[in-house]
């Protein structure tokens, strides 16, 4: 679930200057689009999207001010009556007029002033809320970048995703996550995936104990956060279980509201789990490229089965 959000964490996270309303500090913020209520300031207020964060700048504030006084405070107060609006913010460092710092209080939203241009705020903003607001959710899984390709290896317990990870970093990949893997779903669907803070750059290996990637193998070792792109998953070898051995059949697996590659592991002695690993991460890259060995070796096979046959003819 996305963390509930409110407007005190815009003024911790940009440094903003609380002008009036202080009192609705509290309100939670729902949605990561921003508006900028121009048309609302000339009048028009039939379909104004009053649960989103208000933006004024130069342009609305210079087109407010010009209004006639009895204008300015209907708007005002229109602007500031809504009871789903989290906020109005303004930027630019600009003077906010008396009417709407008396409608700010009376109806006690903040009013928020930032020093930065109206269209760097804007998209630091709305970056921030798309990140908070984001659907999530955490898995128990290894998330590694291997060879660029965000791998999230998954399966029971002890199978040997810790030990898998262990072996990728030492062969020059980075984790990023290890035993949880908190998961978010930006607006485009993508799966972002990160360590939470307290076991963050740590590896749990059974008999050893806990380990510092960073500190043993360097920074180039770990990531932050990485996009994923593949879910592995490992399972103990079952004898009377048809495993895929071409490649033509791809699976699914979903996250959230995002389907995903999945790839799935058999686990026996003697399989070295972090080269297959690799191998599935290029074989993904060739994939995106156009080239799919399976389909390739299928064609080939269907061709020749022909030629075969019209010779026999």
């Amino acid at each position: 679930m996305p963390k509930k959000l409110k407007v005190a964490d815009l003024v911790e996270e940009f440094g903003l200057e609380v002008l009036s309303g202080e009192s609705g500090l509290k309100r939670p913020i729902t949605v990561a689009d921003l508006y900028r209520p121009g048309l609302e300031i000339a009048g028009y207020f039939e379909f104004h999207p009053a649960e989103r964060v208000q933006l004024l700048g130069k342009t609305e504030l210079t087109f407010f001010s010009r209004l006639p006084e009895e204008d300015r405070k209907d708007r005002a107060m229109k602007l500031f009556s809504h009871a789903d609006t989290p906020c109005i913010c303004v930027t630019r460092g600009m003077d906010v007029p008396p009417e709407m710092i008396e409608a700010s209080e009376k109806m006690e939203l903040p009013v928020l002033r930032s020093q930065v241009a109206t269209t760097i705020f804007a998209s630091r903003l709305t970056g921030f809320l798309e990140n908070k607001l984001a659907p999530s959710t955490t898995i128990h899984g290894v998330l590694v970048d291997v060879y660029g390709v965000g791998m999230l290896i998954t399966g029971s317990s002890g199978i040997g995703k810790s030990e898998t990870a262990l072996e990728l970093v030492k062969r020059g990949h980075r984790l990023i996550a290890d035993d949880a893997v908190e998961i978010r779903q930006t607006a485009d669907h993508t799966l972002n995936g990160n360590a939470p803070e307290l076991i963050r750059h740590l590896l749990e290996i059974r008999g050893v104990g806990i380990i510092n990637v960073m500190t043993l193998f360097g920074a180039g070792a770990i990531r932050n956060v990485k996009k994923i792109s593949v879910v592995v998953k490992l399972e103990t070898w079952q004898q009377d279980k048809q495993y895929d051995r071409l490649g033509l059949d791809e699976e699914m697996t979903r996250i959230i509201d995002t389907d995903l590659p999945l790839v799935t592991i058999p686990v026996r002695p003697g399989r070295n789990l972090a080269v297959i690993v690799e191998v599935a991460a290029m074989n993904y890259r060739l994939k995106r490229m156009g080239y799919n060995a399976a389909l390739q070796f299928t064609n080939k096979l269907t061709e020749s089965l022909s030629e075969d046959i019209d010779d026999l003819e």
